[in-house]
């Protein structure tokens, strides 16, 4: 394939990432990176890819960013996510002395039934 045509669909690649990022499809980015590995594989050993990617590198580099931002995101809301788990299990307070003390939440084993 032609270097210009997959700079070409390279560029397409990262504005589609970028997109797919955006809105949080996470199965249409791993799609893309897919492709992008491909095509960066076959640039690898031509003597001008590196002047092939530099107009790239700014719109890769933004996406890593958005990338990063959204793994942190999702790190976040798992934390969270336990934290409420954790809470629903015990909670813990001081006692006047300020020693911690932990109150757990009773199990619930039964099954209610509703009419």
């Amino acid at each position: 394939m032609d270097n210009q045509v997959i700079a070409c669909k390279l560029a397409a690649l990262v504005e589609a990432e970028r997109a797919a990022l955006l809105a949080g499809d996470f199965e249409r980015i791993s799609a893309l990176i897919a492709e992008k590995q491909a095509l960066v594989a076959e640039l690898r050993d031509t003597p001008d890819a590196a002047s092939i990617l530099a107009p790239l590198r700014e719109g890769l580099r933004r996406n890593q960013e958005l990338f990063d931002q959204a793994l942190a995101g999702i790190r976040n809301v798992a934390a969270r996510l336990g934290d409420l788990r954790r809470t629903r299990k015990s909670t813990v307070t001081y006692d006047r002395q300020g020693r911690k003390l932990s109150i757990d939440a009773p199990e619930i084993r039964t099954l209610e039934k509703r009419a």
